[in-house]
This record gives C-alpha cells, structure tokens and sequence, in this order.
C-alpha cells in the first residue's frame, strides 16, 4: 500500500483592495479569498475538486439535527443546561473554510457597523418542552394501540435492566392476529395521537360556537374548513428565526450577544442596501462578557459569504460551527427585508470526494456552481453525476458555453507605472519577452467584466 498525497492545484492573486461587486462576480467564477489571498481551484486537474455551494437562504428550512443544535443553545442560555446532545457526526463542525497556503491574520476596525443582534429568548423553551412531552406522549399511545392490535405481545421478566446495555427484561414476541383484529388493509392508517387530541378540541369549541347560536349547526364544508384551517397553522415547521430573534427571559442564566465589525473588504453602502453596508466583517459572539467566537463573513450583492469560524474549544459541546451556520442564514434572510437582491447564502467549497467535507449539502435546498459554464445547479441532479466522477461538468447542454468568457484581450485594464490602460496599449509599449500567454490565463479565469474592471499590475 501507498500513501494517499494530497495535490491542491490552484490559480492565486493578490488582492490589494477589492469592490464587493468584483469579488461577487469572482466567487460566481469559482474564486475564494483567505485574507487577501483570491484563488481558484484547477478544478480537472486537482485531486479533489472543490465545488462552490450556496444555500438558498430564503427557501431554507431547518434540518433535525440542525434544530437539535438550535434547542440545545438555547437551553444552555435559558436555564444554564450542558448536557450533550447526541450529535449527527457533522465533521467539520468549526465550519472553518477550507484548508488553503494561504491564512492571513487581520485588525479589526474599531466602528461598530451593526448593532448586536438580539439574544435568545424563554417563550420558545417553554414551546420546545411541550414539544417534547408531547412527542412523548404520542410515542405512548402509538404503542399501546400496536399492542391492542395483537400483532405483538408484550412479556415483561422481573429482572431489571442494567442501564447502557441493552434491555433483557422485556420480550416482544410476534403471534398472528387473532380473528377480527389486527391491521384492516380496508382502512387508512392510524393517525398520530397528537393530531387527534387537536381535533377533539377543534371540534368541542365547535360545539360551542353551535350553541352560543342559538342551536343553529355550521354546515359540513365549513367544519372541514376550519380543520384544515387550523391544522396549517399548527403544523406550521419553526423557522431559525423562532429560536434564535427572540426575547431573553429576565432570570436567564446566560447572556448572548452577537456583533459585527468591518475589515479587508472596501465598505460600500447603497440606497437600497443593508443598514450596515456591504463589505467584510467579524461576527463576534460574546457569551457573559466572554468572546467564545469569530465568525468572517462578507456581505456581497446578492449573498453572504462565510469565509470560516475560529471558536474557544471549551464551548465546542454547543457545535458553534452549526449554530453560526444557522445564525449566518437567518441573518441573510433579516439583510433580505432591506436589499431585495441579497438572498443567498455561500458556504464556499462543497468537496464530494471527501466525506468529511460533505456535511455543507445537508443545508437544503443549495446549488453547485458547474466549472465549466458557471450556471448554478441544483445539488440533488449533481450528486449522482459526483458518485461516478470527481470532477463533473453540471451544465447538462453541451451547447452551452462560458458566457463570461474573455472575449477581447486588448481591453483587459492593466496598471503600469501609476497608470490605469488597456491591455492593447501596454502591449505596444512593453519592451522585453511578451506576457500575453500570462495575461491571457488572468484574464479567463476572472473573466470578461471583472478584467475591465479590475487593474491588473504590470511592472
């Protein structure tokens, strides 16, 4: 056997200053920063493609186990509770951006670009734990209904069980259905005792409203329109938001503050953007008084983009890495009610090869850019192409060609000796071996509007 080497081929340059427009096109192409370091991955030849993902933030929707992480936080601030729980093995739980030469260390600016976010609150955990009696309630009920069925019979010994191995004590023992009972294939199947107990109610206050009338009955169409009326309402799934923007109960136990300060990026603010402007900043999340973690993101046009979380390990039992995922994509949506166009969440590089660095596809629904075509890509139609090739390209019209593609060299914007010109200008004066062939690349893998944008230097 051999050792596996790993072989990161990428494009780089450095950045000097940056618009966010330009970097928003950039990262549209396929392009990451770290500091000031901009690269892209050479994607056919690398030995594990790394494929830019973004969430729709707007469409998103809590997995499970995101809502574990959500609940688990949310009791260590309400009521001070450390227990851990059962985590969905997420790998790169830090959410810290993948591994690159180049890591930069930055100053923070001292102004305030965005007020702190609000903490967490007590109405949700008192939902949470109704949630949870009632869960426990309907698995209850469910069972003894499968009993009563006599499809199963339930032995108990006397021996009681020794906790952490599993149960000796109880035997479940399958005997066929005796004559008129068992499942009736006639028959819709059973439905969750949870639902039922809402309808009972629904139906009693409908009883009420009847006599309160005077005797008069609703009629049919109008009952089962307010069933289905009132179990839309009920079964609506909770948002991020539920759990995280919302009012701290005055005997907290802890106290949670996240703030945002600008660096790197060039600030730009617009009629019609955030409050705090587009750019880059530092999330911090401040604990009672404590900062437990940072969090770099960059506010662009149309997304934020997480470039990585660094945390104090002490506080890893909370999963940082998810919870600041979350609160990243609850915050592009809350950036969203003031710039119509910010609505994406970028998560930087999906790497399917690798399984540890899989877990960024678990936040639905998302897109891959195609490295080819730079056409976004619903993740479920890229997954079975990756089973069968690590370097795919998603774009299914083979027609289809980069439309941002360098089209005319010569207009490439170049910065000589202080000052701004064409590539076609530079050319004619530049004595000494051509570097058309360098220019040619730059420009390729920026692409059309960013080469006529941005100042390539030349000495």
């Amino acid at each position: 056997g051999g050792e596996c080497v790993t072989v990161l081929l990428i494009s780089g340059m450095w950045a000097h200053s940056m618009t966010v427009q330009d970097y928003q096109d950039l990262i549209d192409r396929g392009w990451r920063r770290s500091g000031k370091c901009v690269y892209k991955p050479i994607m056919n030849q690398t030995c594990c493609p790394q494929y830019t993902i973004r969430c729709q933030a707007l469409r998103f929707q809590a997995s499970k186990s995101h809502k574990k992480v959500l609940k688990k936080m949310l009791k260590f601030i309400s009521k001070g509770d450390v227990s851990k729980v059962a985590s969905e093995d997420e790998p790169m739980d830090s959410h810290i951006e993948d591994a690159v030469a180049c890591d930069f260390a930055y100053k923070s600016e001292s102004r305030i670009s965005q007020s702190e976010l609000t903490p967490l609150s007590e109405d949700h955990t008192e939902r949470v734990e109704s949630e949870e009696k009632d869960a426990g309630e309907t698995k209850e009920e469910v069972n003894v209904q499968k009993v009563e069925s006599g499809s199963l019979q339930i032995c108990t010994d006397k021996d009681t069980p020794v906790p952490g191995e599993p149960s000796r004590s109880t035997k479940i023992l399958h005997a066929p259905p005796k004559p008129g009972k068992g499942a009736d294939l006639s028959k819709p199947p059973c439905r969750k005792a949870k639902d039922i107990r809402k309808e009972r109610k629904l139906q009693k206050l409908l009883q009420n409203q009847m006599c309160t009338l005077g005797g008069s009955q609703l009629q049919t169409e109008d009952q089962v329109f307010l069933l289905q009326n009132s179990k839309s309402k009920t079964n609506q799934p909770k948002t991020i938001e539920d759990f995280v923007f919302v009012s701290l109960p005055d005997d907290a136990q802890h106290k949670l503050e996240v703030m945002s300060r600008s660096l790197l990026l060039e600030a730009e603010n617009a009629p019609n953007g955030p409050e705090c402007g587009y750019g880059s900043f530092h999330q911090q999340y401040w604990l009672d008084g404590k900062i437990i973690a940072v969090g770099v993101i960059d506010i662009l046009p149309y997304c934020v983009s997480s470039v990585y979380l660094y945390y104090d390990p002490d506080y890893s039992f909370l999963s940082l890495g998810v919870y600041s995922a979350l609160r990243e994509i609850a915050f592009t949506r809350q950036l969203h009610e003031k710039a119509p166009d910010l609505c994406f969440y970028y998560m930087g590089f999906y790497i399917h090869s690798c399984p540890k660095m899989r877990y960024k596809g678990q936040y639905r629904p998302s897109d891959l850019l195609c490295p080819e075509t730079y056409v976004w890509t619903p993740i479920e139609q890229c997954l079975p192409l990756l089973e069968h090739s690590k370097y795919c390209r998603f774009n299914q019209d083979m027609k289809a060609v980069d439309e941002g593609r360098i089209k005319e060299l010569g207009r490439v914007r170049v910065l000589h000796k202080r000052t701004i010109m064409p590539y076609s200008v530079y050319k004619k004066g530049r004595k000494g071996p051509s570097d058309e062939a360098s220019v040619q690349q730059y420009a390729s893998l920026v692409g059309q509007t960013c080469s006529e944008r941005m100042l390539l230097f030349r000495s």
